[in-house]
């Protein structure tokens, strides 16, 4: 495959979080999620993303053609992001899986069933019900490491206030009511919706 081919688009959420939208499926079976290099080890697309220089990434997470990838360092994303594009083209060009097969989870994964029972009511029975009035609706994708995976649909979906709503309203709700929940990732394609509040970045 050309590298020249993939496209590429970065859509900064703030200074620590980007989300890299792909023109082709990169991880079509659910979510994916990296919290450390060495985690990321046999899975050479999410490898070359932490190994960046100068990014000092945390967390990488991979769903259908989004890749989130979460960082301490202060490079900015106009400097990053084209080594993370750079990254993806390289994984998906080489013709191998860009990330392994997910190993078989451990005991863990009781906790993160009983936690997405939980955050799956509060969602029927708080949140929907909150975002309803603005014509939206949030959908819960899965629960992985006590990390809440989310899409907003609906009025949600390139809303400029969806971030706003994400941080203050669910994940307000979330720390009340299910305090083992550790953070929530987005993973709405914010571009498609009827109003985007993210541009395409220009690079």
């Amino acid at each position: 495959m050309d590298p020249a081919s993939i496209q590429i688009t970065a859509e900064p959420i703030d200074g620590s979080r980007c989300k890299f939208v792909v023109s082709q499926p990169v991880h079509a079976a659910g979510v994916r999620r990296f919290a450390s290099a060495a985690e990321a080890e046999g899975s050479p697309l999410a490898a070359a993303i932490f190994a960046i220089p100068g990014a000092e990434v945390g967390e990488v997470i991979v769903s259908g053609n989004l890749v989130t990838v979460v960082k301490r360092g202060v490079t900015p994303w106009t400097a990053v992001g084209k080594s993370v594009g750079q990254a993806i083209r390289a994984a998906l060009a080489s013709g191998a899986p860009p990330l392994a097969p997910k190993a078989e989870a451990p005991v863990a994964t009781a906790d993160d069933d009983a936690l997405y029972e939980q955050v799956a009511q509060l969602f029927d029975e708080q949140v929907n019900p909150m975002v309803a009035r603005h014509g939206g609706r949030v959908e819960l994708i899965d629960v992985q490491d006590a990390v809440v995976m989310l899409r907003m649909m609906g009025g949600c979906q390139g809303c400029g206030m969806a971030d706003v709503t994400l941080r203050q309203g669910i994940e307000a709700m979330l720390q009340q009511h299910v305090p083992a929940v550790k953070g929530i990732v987005d993973i709405t394609d914010h571009t498609a919706g009827t109003n985007p509040y993210f541009a395409a970045a220009k690079k």
